[in-house]
């Protein structure tokens, strides 16, 4: 099986109380390697020691695009310093989003940080949510991305929840974009009924309203707990040139805390 790393925002309530211990018991339950999703305040060389100590590699990390907007120079040294090949645009505001007046315009910002990693030997990825499934011209707008920028410049992370939430089955989007999908996603989750709740971003943490989601009627879950055929999608990733598997779970479920999650996640692929 391809190398198995954890995106750090699984737990990242431990990681804001103890930064370097949470580090070891990733690295303790199995995980070859980590995906940061901030650095709580660490400098690049101390994160990179710990990373030694531990014996996790640096895979990859989330940066926010206004981040990399505003300083992508700095962006680029913090995290090939921390020893990152790869970094990755997770998340897209409302604003900027396929099928918004702005989207080309954002495609162009993205190619243009795609281009300059690339002149920096780092790799810029885009990581999905669902709303990339919007048809822009009868074609989706996570679609359209990746025709209009160069794949030299932006690369996939396909996160298989919401490929699948989108209405697409993981394994085969996949495959779709072979030899364009260095890191996949493995992710797992509940639904019932096959309409998705209107509000799902509230279980993630980005964005807040009143009307909380249901979750009843969407759980996030450990990977090889929910509806995902998992031995499906990690033989397409293996297929398709991947070189990592990254597991992420948004929120733990109803019984798990967010350490127990993980491992009954790294447990279940390692049972493969």
């Amino acid at each position: 099986m391809l190398p198995i790393g954890l995106q750090l925002y699984s737990v990242r309530n431990e990681m804001e109380k103890d930064f370097k211990g949470t580090l070891e018991k990733v690295a303790a339950m199995g995980y070859d390697g980590v995906e940061f999703a901030g650095l709580f305040g660490y400098e690049a060389n101390e994160i990179k020691e710990m990373l030694a100590q531990t014996g996790l590699v640096a895979v990859s990390a989330h940066v926010p695009l206004a981040d990399m907007l505003e300083d992508i120079d700095k962006v680029i040294a913090v995290y090939k310093e921390i020893g990152c090949k790869y970094i990755a645009i997770p998340y897209v505001d409302e604003a900027n989003r396929p099928g918004s007046p702005t989207y080309p315009e954002t495609l162009k910002k993205i190619a243009e940080i795609g281009k300059k990693c690339a002149e920096n030997s780092l790799v810029l990825m885009y990581h999905n949510h669902d709303f990339e499934f919007v048809k822009i011209d009868g074609e989706y707008g996570l679609d359209v991305m990746y025709s209009t920028i160069p794949a030299e410049y932006l690369q996939t992370e396909l996160d298989t929840c919401w490929v699948n939430v989108g209405g697409e089955v993981p394994a085969e989007y996949i495959l779709k974009y072979s030899g364009r999908t260095p890191v996949v996603h493995l992710k797992d989750f509940v639904m019932q009924g096959k309409e998705k709740p209107k509000k799902l971003y509230e279980l993630i943490g980005i964005e807040d309203d009143e009307d909380v989601a249901d979750e009843e009627a969407f759980s996030f879950k450990p990977v090889g707990y929910g509806v995902q055929d998992m031995p499906a999608i990690i033989a397409a990733a293996e297929k398709s040139g991947a070189s990592w598997l990254i597991v992420e779970q948004d929120s733990p479920d109803k019984g798990n805390t967010e350490l127990s999650a993980v491992e009954k996640s790294i447990k279940y692929l390692r049972s493969l």
